[in-house]
């Protein structure tokens, strides 16, 4: 029975983080090729995404868990995160825009912990100035780096998404959250139709990425996502996230033909390298003080 529930665990997980790379490479090969604009793929992610998660949400039922709608705050950090994760890829490869995007989340929540009170020791200190030398070293001019325009806008998009976790941490009911949230970036999509309809363009093939990453890699990943976390310590979900980019540069050379230069491989092993410094220092020391008080 616990082989099961552990098989079960390890294939959602994998098909989640599956999911997460499969939204950079859909993006990329969308925007890449010109098949769609980013602000029409952008509008179509969300809404397909709000339509999938509302079905999924409707054949569960709303009566299971908490009742509960979302927030306003969420929403806009869920459209912030989407439209920049959109606008960066037009200039920024697959795996590097997946590693930008990932490990500026992973910062963004230890600095914000850090502002909330949270206490680091110098392991986990040395981490975070080991991830940030390995942004730094990613930017340096070089023809392999990304644009500056590309970087600070999956970098924003990290942020975002960041908060937009952090503020999901508490749910009761992350599957109607969530949909309630796709829901209420309505607005903000409307918005951005209105504002973009001069510089629309789109293809039958630009839709169907849109609308694949949003009702499947979107929708249907958070959703898995949210189960398999029902197996996995909050550690081993931070730590197996860190695969994301390794995955998605991965599907950028097989779908996108695009190639992974050295700079993106020392920058991937130093950022992801401090992040997990990071967070198995706080496991440990964590750990080794409940140990101590317990002897």
């Amino acid at each position: 029975m616990i082989n099961k529930y552990l098989l079960k665990t390890s294939l959602l997980t994998c098909l989640a983080l599956i999911a997460f790379a499969a939204n950079s490479v859909l993006c990329r090969l969308a925007l890449g090729n010109g098949a769609i604009d980013a602000s029409s793929f952008t509008g179509i992610r969300l809404l397909s995404g709000s339509v999938v998660l509302f079905l999924i949400l409707s054949i569960q039922g709303s009566n299971k868990g908490v009742p509960s709608k979302g927030s306003w705050i969420a929403s806009f950090m869920l459209f912030l995160y989407a439209i920049t994760f959109s606008y960066a890829y037009l200039s920024v490869d697959t795996g590097t825009g997946a590693l930008i995007l990932f490990g500026s989340v992973q910062i963004t929540m230890i600095l914000l912990s850090l502002i909330s009170g949270t206490r680091l020791h110098i392991f986990e200190w040395s981490g975070v100035i080991i991830a940030f030398a390995g942004f730094f070293y990613l930017i340096l001019p070089n023809i392999t780096t990304p644009s500056i325009n590309g970087f600070m806008l999956m970098t924003v998009s990290g942020v975002a998404w960041g908060i937009y976790t952090l503020r999901g941490r508490s749910s009761k009911n992350p599957l109607m959250d969530t949909t309630y949230n796709f829901l209420r970036t309505t607005p903000f999509v409307v918005l951005l139709a209105v504002f973009t309809m001069q510089n629309i363009n789109y293809s039958p093939q630009g839709i169907a990425l849109a609308l694949l990453s949003g009702g499947i890699t979107s929708g249907v990943g958070y959703t898995i996502w949210y189960i398999a976390l029902r197996g996995l310590s909050s550690t081993q979900a931070a730590v197996i996230q860190l695969s994301v980019p390794v995955i998605a540069a991965i599907g950028g050379v097989i779908f996108v033909s695009e190639t992974i230069t050295s700079r993106l491989i020392i920058s991937g092993i130093v950022v992801l390298g401090g992040i997990l410094m990071v967070v198995l220092g706080k496991y440990f020391f964590t750990s080794n003080k409940l140990k101590i008080k317990t002897e």
